[in-house]
């Protein structure tokens, strides 16, 4: 593997960030001046890219791969739960491996399937933000950021609603796999998050199998079974992943909104009076406050990038909170304001081949529950410390109370 260090043709001039500093974060004026001289950063794991136009070239370029096997060997992990289920995932295949495992959840994950849960997304979140109207202090998290997603993988996945406090914290912590370079207690974290979701998710597509609904998990099954497409291993591995995805990334991004709008009560006040401002709300708190921070690719073979030589094996991390604030793309970018509509889309969802298949979903999921909050409550108010997770990863509070004006 290259990392900066065996990049020898990466220029020493170039700015360094210590993004494995447990107190690093990419809204900071150190992250602005480094994007500031250069389209990019060193790291002590690889480098970092800060600018919004080469961030959307890099993820989109043929000869990036993702190279699981190399992000699990740059961090120490050669074998175990953790390397048997990140590196043959979804995300981590690239060309006709990857084409034939997403024509699998395409043929069941229809366009027509999302937009149905619409009226059931917004009845929950009516129904949750009105609970909250009761006033007081309250745990974010457990009333609205975690009970939301629950319903919704409720329907579409048929994940019990009774099992939720069984993988609550599995479908959190795998996560931090996208973290594991701060190491800390992260690795044993992850570790124990996969081996809990494989026995969960073997027990629940045994279920499916035997006892098929009317639901996602139970569509996928039936085609595995019908068509042998995929193994029953990669179904499994899909499923995994599939429920850390509906779940985690949807509550974080709901968490880090109302941080978002705790520290700008004017904006709050905008979309509780204007509710149709949502869908430029979701686009601009995804650009500021991103849930998915840092979108990896690796150099398949040598490579030219804007004048430069970069070696094969050479990571590229593209650190989107960063790109999102840059304003050669978003004019304005340093202030949070949700009645400009941007023109560039933000990165979190990567690009090309690897679009993320849950976008318009966790879309909706936004697009209904910021309006169904702002129009029945005052701004948000953070009440007490507030601790993040790594930004280098899948990020957001790790506890968020909140007192509505």
């Amino acid at each position: 593997m290259s990392t900066e260090l065996e990049a020898a043709e990466v220029s020493q001039e170039v700015p360094f960030l210590d993004v494995l500093d447990p107190a690093f974060r990419f809204d900071t004026p150190e992250v602005r001046r480094a994007q500031a001289e250069h389209w990019y950063a060193r790291t002590p794991i690889g480098l970092v890219v800060l600018r919004y136009a080469e961030a959307q070239e890099l993820v989109r370029d043929a000869r990036l791969k993702h190279d699981g096997h190399g992000f699990m060997e740059q961090n120490g992990i050669l074998d175990g739960p953790v390397y048997d289920w990140f590196v043959p995932g979804l995300v981590n295949r690239d060309g006709s491996d990857h084409r034939r495992m997403r024509g699998l959840v395409n043929k069941a994950f229809t366009p027509r399937m999302v937009e149905g849960l619409r009226p059931l997304i917004r009845e929950t979140s009516e129904r949750l933000a009105g609970r909250l109207a009761d006033g007081g202090e309250c745990d974010f998290f457990e009333e609205f950021a975690d009970a939301l997603p629950l319903v919704v993988m409720t329907e579409l996945l048929g994940v019990p609603a009774e099992d939720f406090p069984v993988f609550r914290t599995w479908s959190s912590d795998i996560g931090l796999v996208f973290s594991l370079a701060l190491g800390g207690d992260i690795p044993a974290r992850v570790e124990a998050a996969v081996s809990g979701l494989y026995e969960y998710v073997d027990r629940l597509m045994a279920e499916k199998a035997a006892h098929p609904g009317d639901d996602l998990i139970s569509a996928l099954v039936a085609v595995q079974r019908a068509e042998g497409t995929v193994t029953r291993d990669e179904l499994q591995n899909l499923v995994v992943t599939m429920v850390f995805a509906a779940h985690d990334t949807t509550r974080l991004q709901l968490a880090n909104a109302m941080v978002t709008f705790s520290q700008h009560p004017d904006q709050w006040s905008l979309l509780g009076g204007d509710p149709g401002l949502a869908p430029q709300a979701v686009e601009e708190i995804m650009r500021w406050n991103p849930s998915s921070n840092a979108v990896y690719r690796y150099a398949a073979e040598d490579i030219e990038f804007r004048g430069e030589r970069f070696a094969r094996g050479t990571m590229f991390m593209v650190g989107v909170q960063a790109a999102h604030r840059d304003e050669r793309a978003f004019p304005g970018g340093e202030s949070f304001d949700i009645t400009v509509a941007r023109k560039s889309p933000v990165l979190q969802f990567g690009g090309g081949p690897h679009y993320c298949l849950g976008a318009p979903l966790a879309r909706m999921e936004l697009g209904e529950a910021l309006p169904a909050l702002a129009k029945r409550l005052g701004p948000p108010s953070v009440v007490g410390p507030v601790t993040w997770r790594p930004a280098i990863g899948i990020t957001g509070p790790n506890e968020l109370s909140l007192r509505f004006g």
